[in-house]
């Protein structure tokens, strides 16, 4: 992989966390899938464009942004190699020629100046050691007027799954979850801090809208409760608590996820994120 900054996230994603991504990738699509159309509508993806999906995962959001842009193209750029090991399956599998996969760190990739109409991203941009740097970066691969749309996480307690992790305070050590503007998953929380890194970065005409969507987090409570606390928060949360702990964490969550089971048993929680647009 060319030249990485952001080591720890690297190390993260070609890991476990990785892993766990591409071995759950349908169920993460149907968490954030809610998303797909506001991301590519805000990116006003053309039938010729050429587009940048950057922490592009295992690339649902590069397919679709390809489909649309059939005489364009579309480039996934991401640091996680078991994640673009998938992205390049269900792109061959699915018959989608037009795009292709790059692994790499956005913040310091050398793209082509101006090689792309649009830049997107789908949750793949709070994890930046240097957020000005980054979208500086991206926006060098923007022509002049290019398009910049992404979804990030809004106010976390306005996320269904961070209610149902808060329902642990007591028995996991959950600390301050998601204060924005710090780094991680909430650090574009804040939409004044968001227009700051991107008026920093050169980008104009920066908007910030809310949208929602209700994501399937399980088959039933059970799975769900079990899905979130074998992800990556919820192993942090475990790691070095023991067996009965394990079992009263999963009991508890199970029974905070029964509220939001649908009548076909599948437990819905609503994802609140920020819509951001900006040009080159």
């Amino acid at each position: 992989m060319p030249d990485v900054v952001n080591t720890e996230q690297a190390q993260a994603w070609n890991g476990l966390e990785g892993a766990h991504w591409a071995r759950h990738q349908d169920r993460w699509n149907a968490i954030n899938e809610g998303f797909n159309a506001p991301l590519l509508d805000a990116a006003a993806v053309t039938e010729a464009a050429r587009v940048l999906d950057f922490g592009c995962g295992a690339g649902q959001t590069t397919r679709l942004a390809a489909l649309r842009a059939p005489r364009g193209s579309a480039l996934g750029l991401d640091l996680s190699g078991p994640m673009l090991a998938e992205a390049r399956e269900r792109a061959r599998r699915e018959g989608v020629a037009n795009v292709s996969f790059v692994q790499g760190d956005a913040q310091v990739y050398a793209v082509e100046p101006g090689a792309f109409d649009a830049a997107i991203s789908r949750f793949g941009m709070m994890f930046f050691a240097d957020p000005v740097a980054a979208f500086a970066n991206i926006g060098r691969a923007l022509r002049p007027g290019g398009r910049l749309a992404f979804i990030c996480p809004a106010d976390p307690r306005a996320n269904g799954w961070v209610a149902a992790i808060e329902s642990l305070r007591g028995l996991l050590p959950l600390g301050d979850i998601g204060k924005p503007g710090a780094p991680g998953m909430f650090s574009l929380a804040d939409p004044d801090h968001t227009r700051a890194v991107l008026t920093a970065a050169g980008f104009i005409g920066i908007t910030v809208d809310q949208v929602r969507a209700d994501g399937v987090w399980g088959e039933s409570a059970a799975d769900a409760a079990e899905f979130l606390l074998g992800s990556g928060p919820g192993r942090h949360l475990l790691a070095g608590v023991d067996e009965a702990a394990r079992e009263r964490a999963h009991r508890t969550l199970t029974d905070h996820l029964r509220a939001h089971e649908a009548a076909d048993g599948t437990v819905r929680l609503r994802s609140t994120s920020w819509l951001v647009r900006a040009v080159r």
